[in-house]
């Protein structure tokens, strides 16, 4: 985030807009089985083999659903999306609670993986276009991303203290069946919420030619392709430590009373990563390089310690680590790409997130079964140092495309933005008389927002001739042009 994010200031407007949306995220992560969840499953028959195949399980589920839930909800309604994934988590819940064996965990489980598909991309989809909607750039995304990422990690981290008493004074299974009513009042305040409409500006295009375009985009666009790696194993890594983390503390016989804390400081990270990200100033390559060098030395101690204090600590820090890439890699895609495809996008990280997560929690969880969660461990490290190198290159090849030209200064009025959307068309399409394209120039080489928002339609345009299309583009066009 750059200094101008921060000083910006935010409309009434958009404060009194997203506050339905920040109680629903808020109801949505009140789930009190969370942290007990492994105490639970290990009375019903489960061990780190089949916690591997329980997490494969809706591994595999959600690719099925999560970029058609991503499409419909670009071409739908992304309120009722998150409407019908809570319906979902409620599902999952209530069956959770109700297992007595293995089978009918993973049946609930799947439930539960919908969930995640429908869930995925879809809150930052929405948090960008209302930004969009109310102030006319995306200036102050990350500041309110991060306020609804720090409603839901307060939700965690409260629902993960309550549960972990709750479990402690009755049962784990009801825990399970007390998530319900929270989950479901989340329901109405998705309900009340004005969602965006940037992504239904104008009448969609044919299905068959916008799954081209998002499929297109997640696969020969090199900018999108390479940060969509970069948040799919940030994804990966934070899943994994969510998932297998508490084999960890199990290994080390920790005592019950001391999971409630520990999820409570992993989930913790949500929230405090994106107020870190607030102070860090990610244009200068020695704090990206430092941020690459955490992720393999916490998940490294994983590998060697035998102190609880120190694998909670390592854990912790790994989770922070992650938390602030994915937050960053998060802004990096939604300005790649327009919002009529937005959403599909963001679920295509999801699903190339799970596609990776499939191999990866059966050969963890059967390392672990094998030669302990600690070798296991290595499997961490090696992902978290690939997620170092994404993110090196990415900022490298990120401030080479936004380097301002020199003696350039920030463009002094917000009309002339608003000016180039009315000709971008024209420009790229070579008719625009000479001086008016010098002033497009020179605007764009003062602008990074006009830049990448350029670039956004240089693509569309050109997908949709490849596809033979040229008939479609000015209803893409003039509905990516509402991004601006």
């Amino acid at each position: 985030m750059t200094s101008s994010d921060t000083t910006e200031r935010t409309p009434p407007s958009l404060s009194r807009r997203l506050l339905p949306l920040e109680v629903a995220v808020g109801l949505q992560g009140f789930i009190l089985w969370v942290p007990v969840e492994k105490l639970f499953i290990s009375g019903i028959g489960f061990t780190a083999a089949s916690i591997g195949t329980l997490a494969a399980a809706y591994a595999a589920v959600v690719p099925l659903f999560e970029i058609p839930s991503g499409i419909l909800a670009d071409r739908w309604s992304r309120n009722w999306i998150m409407v019908w994934a809570t319906a979902a988590l409620i599902a999952s819940s209530l069956l959770g609670g109700l297992s007595t064996n293995v089978a009918m965990y993973i049946v609930a489980a799947m439930i539960l993986g919908v969930y995640f598909a429908m869930n995925s991309g879809t809150i930052d989809s929405i948090v960008y276009d209302v930004v969009m909607e109310e102030t006319g750039s995306n200036g102050l995304y990350e500041t309110w991303i991060v306020r609804v990422r720090m409603v839901e990690s307060g939700a965690f981290v409260s629902s993960a203290l309550a549960g972990g008493v709750l479990a402690g004074w009755t049962s784990a299974r009801l825990t399970y069946f007390a998530s319900i009513p929270f989950v479901a009042l989340a329901i109405v305040a998705f309900l009340r919420f004005d969602e965006p409409h940037l992504h239904q500006s104008t009448e969609p295009v044919a299905l068959h030619r916008h799954i081209a375009i998002t499929l297109r985009a997640m696969t020969r666009q090199q900018e999108v392709l390479q940060v969509m790696l970069l948040a799919a194993l940030a994804a990966l890594i934070t899943q994994a430590i969510l998932e297998f983390g508490p084999l960890w503390l199990v290994d080390l016989d920790a005592p019950p009373a001391l999971f409630g804390p520990y999820w409570a400081a992993v989930v913790s990270t949500l929230g405090l990563g994106g107020f870190l990200i607030s102070k860090l100033d990610l244009d200068r390559r020695v704090t990206v390089a430092a941020l690459a060098c955490v992720g393999p030395a916490a998940a490294l101690v994983l590998t060697a310690s035998q102190s609880l204090t120190v694998v909670i600590a390592a854990q912790t820090a790994l989770a922070l680590l992650l938390a602030i890439v994915g937050i960053h890699a998060g802004r990096l895609l939604h300005d790649a790409v327009p919002s009529t495809i937005r959403t599909g996008v963001s679920s295509g990280v999801g699903t190339l997130s799970w596609v990776l997560f499939l191999p990866f929690s059966l050969v963890f969880g059967w390392l672990a079964h094998e030669q302990g969660v600690s070798r296991a461990g290595w499997m961490l490290t090696g992902a978290s140092l690939l997620v170092g190198i994404l993110l090196v290159v990415s900022d490298y090849q990120s401030s080479r495309r936004s380097a301002p030209a020199v003696g350039a200064v920030s463009p002094s009025a917000e009309f002339a933005c608003k000016e180039l959307v009315e000709v971008i068309t024209d420009y790229l399409d070579g008719v625009l008389p000479a001086d008016w394209r010098a002033d497009v120039d020179d605007h764009l080489a003062k602008c990074d927002g006009c830049t990448q928002y350029t670039r956004q339609i240089r693509f569309t345009l050109e997908a949709l001739k490849d596809l033979g299309a040229a008939e479609s583009s000015p209803q893409m066009v003039r509905s990516a042009d509402a991004d601006a």
